[in-house]
């Protein structure tokens, strides 16, 4: 990393990573939705789409058990009551069952993800797969209308036309990693495509939608099932 990355990447961890930093305080005001959403949270079997068996680890409140499903990185585990599993999460019924893992859960999460399966017959299958497989959902995803793209946190990279992404892609230095060739850097802006409200609900019509807000300012929005604290239809 040069002596420029370098300080980028402390200025990123300062803000994002770091504890103290706005988003660790935004991550524990998560939590807290989610225990508020789920407060059986500890006796229920979990299924996180996208996630990561360290994620579960830190997590603040442990399930009953956990599944985590990841088409690269879901971890490893020695514990029984976290099992991960690699595969597709738009094919997650599928995957599951060639894993010999189970195929109905309580809750079924999904941090960060919606944005990334490529497109939105891709996000109609897996919200049809998070819908059938369990009658709770807790549903992530950065807001498209949020001034500060999130994952480059560059203002309005997301408005942008593609090749002007690329290239700011590849260069900016507060990306969480630089990509190694502009056709890399185009890669992964193609793999991001934020979304917003209306889009929500179109996948998850059943469900509550809430906004978490910075400054005002809705920065993700959350499409919530099962959770007597938040009704279906609430936004």
């Amino acid at each position: 990393m040069t002596a420029a990355g370098g300080v980028a990447g402390r200025l990123r961890h300062t803000l994002v990573d770091a504890p103290g930093s706005a988003g660790a305080r935004m991550r524990a005001r998560r939590w807290q939705l989610v225990e508020r959403a789920f407060p059986d949270l500890a006796t229920m079997s979990v299924l996180d789409l996208g996630g990561t068996v360290e994620w579960w680890r830190r997590a603040p409140v442990r399930p009953k058990d956990v599944t985590v499903l990841n088409l690269f990185e879901p971890g490893e585990s020695d514990e029984p009551s976290v099992h991960p599993v690699r595969g597709d999460a738009c094919a997650a019924t599928q995957a599951l069952a060639t894993a010999g893992a189970a195929t109905s859960y309580d809750v079924v999460f999904s941090n960060s993800l919606l944005e990334h399966v490529g497109g939105h017959a891709q996000r109609v299958a897996l919200a049809r797969e998070i819908r059938s497989l369990a009658p709770c959902h807790w549903v992530q995803t950065p807001y498209r209308y949020f001034p500060l793209e999130p994952h480059w946190l560059f203002p309005g990279l997301q408005f942008l036309p593609m090749p002007a992404r690329a290239r700011l892609a590849a260069a900016w230095p507060l990306a969480h990693s630089r990509p190694d060739s502009l056709e890399d850097s185009m890669a992964e802006v193609q793999w991001t495509e934020l979304v917003g409200v209306a889009e929500l609900r179109s996948y998850f019509p059943d469900s509550a939608v809430h906004h978490e807000r910075i400054g005002g300012l809705t920065k993700s929005i959350i499409a919530i099932a099962g959770s007597r604290s938040f009704p279906a239809g609430r936004d």
